[in-house]
């Protein structure tokens, strides 16, 4: 008894710890879904992949990374670059007449959007207390941004091309989204509905088997012409402008232009071509969402953010707030003007593509541009680079003045025997090619070994299927047998009584019944295997 009560007294507390942390898990998982329905492109991605397909989906998931994509990069800027230069700034003398927002000029030259608005001072605000080098500031921060952009593309591709290309094909991907995929914790009619189309059109894009991605609008050399642009120097023997706000007011317009087109081409390539198709020239029908002209677009609009992102450093923030402008009016013009195109892409690699096209023609050709604007002389009026050689020579003169230091050594040491070493690149990029080597080996052993399991996965079909087969030879032949076996137990029962009546009325002896000598052999030998099928009575009575 007192072990029992010992038992009832411990129960209540351990189930309350349960219901507690069941009760916790409960409220957390309620928590992120309500942060997940905060994204407010989350319902209009559902809504899209269930009437379009995923390849117009990829178009919009894309649209939706370099979203995020520029919302990263204003953050960093206007954290490390932009918020030191309001404790320094000057008053703006200029005024604000509307028409700034069109060319990018007047009022906007003496504001953070440009480069020479910023300072070459180091800010300070407290006396012989901690201060800004706004100089290493403005470098670093530039520079740190395209190593991040870097490892973010190369991971993000390497990430897409490993889940999308060197998957085993999804050999049986169509089975296990008709079996698997589903959400039974959906009872919501329009979700339900809405899951069905979804799943329907993403099977009918994987039995069609797809087209590859072919971005036959505009070409990447048609994209390279229009990127090298957008940035006409013209550095004479004395400078008296600031050329680097004049090229930045240029990407400026080119991209508020870019912008403008993007819709003019939602509203004339898509809305009038609807009412022509649909009223007009009835044959014609509703246009097709243009995916690969559509993504050239947004990889164009990009380059030109992360070229003018060293003159314009708020120029992300700019072309996020395009983006987002641009998602809704394609999402739009996408439900009431467009159909599902007929061409079916390959969904699984488009991603990898996109990421592939933004990578290697565009951020490495802006790699390449500012590798060369680095080596520049900066204006002498403007700027925070203003009375230098160049803008990388601010890094040179910080780090002389660190060798003075003594716990600064090490960060030397850095310098010249890493970043300046052409040696440690080499290295660098000898060791990236081996790791890539290596990686594509492991791939292409990877889709040999999933081929070679597809093949015995289909033999080992084959052969289930033969044994299936002679196992239902076997069937019908065992019922063929027993059919026989009763059909020659009624005839024998005729003819015991047909032979008893001619053996009487003819008196043949039965040896020669036994023998077979009368009729031919074909009787004969009906009679013998009758004869095998008499009951004991009847042969007595034979």
């Amino acid at each position: 008894i007192t072990k029992k009560s010992r038992h009832r007294g411990a129960h209540p507390s351990c189930c309350t710890r349960c219901l507690q942390g069941a009760s916790f898990r409960r409220f957390g998982n309620t928590l992120s879904e309500y942060f997940h329905l905060l994204q407010i492109w989350h319902k209009a991605l559902k809504i899209i992949g269930a009437e379009f397909g995923t390849s117009v989906l990829s178009y919009f998931v894309f649209l939706k990374w370099l979203l995020n994509f520029n919302l990263f990069s204003f953050l960093i800027n206007f954290g490390f670059i932009t918020i030191p230069q309001f404790l320094a700034a000057e008053p703006n003398n200029l005024s604000f007449t509307g028409l700034e927002l069109l060319t990018g000029a007047g009022y906007f030259q003496k504001t953070v959007l440009y480069y020479g608005f910023y300072t070459n001072a180091t800010i300070s605000k407290i006396e012989n207390g901690p201060s800004y080098n706004m100089q290493l500031a403005y470098i670093f921060t530039v520079g740190t941004y395209f190593v991040i952009c870097f490892l973010i593309l190369l991971f993000s591709m390497a990430k897409s091309f490993s889940r999308n290309l060197v998957n085993p094909q999804g050999y049986s991907g169509n089975a296990s989204k008709l079996l698997c995929t589903w959400d039974f914790n959906i009872t919501n009619e329009k979700a339900v509905k809405l899951k069905q189309k979804n799943l329907s059109t993403q099977i009918k894009v994987q039995t069609t088997g797809g087209t590859k991605l072919r971005c036959v609008s505009r070409s990447v050399g048609d994209l390279f012409v229009h990127t090298n642009l957008c940035v006409h120097i013209k550095v004479s023997g004395r400078v008296t402008r600031c050329w680097e706000t004049l090229v930045g007011q240029d990407i400026y317009r080119l991209v508020l232009v870019d912008f403008i087109f993007c819709l003019l081409g939602s509203f004339f390539g898509e809305f009038l071509r609807r009412i022509i198709g649909t009223t007009v020239c009835v044959s014609l029908g509703p246009p097709e969402f243009d995916i690969g002209r559509n993504v050239l677009d947004l990889i164009y609009a990009q380059t030109l953010t992360w070229i003018g992102i060293l003159f314009s450093p708020l120029l992300p923030g700019i072309q996020m707030i395009a983006f987002l402008i641009v998602f809704f009016v394609k999402k739009v013009s996408l439900m009431r003007n467009c159909q599902p195109p007929r061409k079916v892409w390959r969904t699984a690699q488009m991603m990898t593509s996109f990421l592939f096209l933004l990578f290697c023609p565009s951020f490495l050709g802006v790699l390449s541009l500012f590798f060369h604007t680095f080596r520049l002389k900066p204006s002498e009026g403007c700027g925070p680079f203003r009375g230098l050689s160049s803008m990388y020579a601010a890094v040179s003169e910080w780090v002389q003045i660190l060798e003075s230091y003594t716990a600064s050594k090490w960060v030397v040491w850095i310098y010249h025997n890493l970043i300046t070493s052409e040696l440690f690149f080499f290295i660098l990029s000898s060791i990236v090619l081996i790791v890539t080597y290596l990686y594509w080996q492991i791939i292409q052993g990877r889709k040999a070994t999933t081929k070679r399991l597809h093949e015995q996965i289909i033999n080992a079909g084959k052969e289930k299927l033969l044994l299936l087969k002679r196992l239902r030879a076997q069937q019908r032949a065992t019922q063929r047998l027993s059919a026989l076996r009763g059909q020659g137990q009624q005839v024998s029962l005729t003819a015991q009584v047909l032979l008893f009546h001619y053996l009487v009325q003819f008196q043949v002896p039965p040896p020669a019944v036994q023998t077979g000598c009368w009729v031919g052999k074909s009787p004969c030998l009906k009679l013998h295997l009758n004869v095998y099928y008499l009951t004991p009575d009847s042969k007595r009575m034979l």
